[in-house]
């Protein structure tokens, strides 16, 4: 498995419209065959810095995935609306492997 970290750098005005993003991907990700891990929005701190992570078989199944994608009209019409609100100044996707695994059960006080 692999893990896709997107970071975006987004309009501080804007960040109502990139959660209308995040929601409308969080339907067409998973229909299209990633796991969504979730979203993130600006809360405190800087308000610029948003997150989308989610996890995949491979680059082959990413590849295959982002096909999906673009043929699914509640994605085509997310990348549309992205688009023509401008809320995303900038877009990097990092693909990463889990090397902390396994994990240790949490102790319960």
């Amino acid at each position: 498995m692999i893990t896709c970290f997107i970071r975006y750098e987004i309009d501080p005005f804007k960040v109502e419209a990139f959660n209308e993003y995040a929601r409308i991907w969080g339907q067409a990700i998973p229909r299209c065959g990633a796991d969504l891990i979730g979203y993130y929005a600006p809360h405190e701190g800087s308000s610029t810095l948003a997150y989308g992570v989610y996890t995949i078989k491979d680059l082959a199944a990413y590849e295959a995935y982002r096909e999906r994608l673009r043929n699914d009209p509640q994605g085509r019409a997310n990348y549309e609306f992205a688009k023509r609100e401008q809320f995303i100044r900038r877009e990097d996707r990092t693909f990463l492997r889990l090397a902390s695994a396994p994990h240790a059960e949490l102790i319960k006080p």
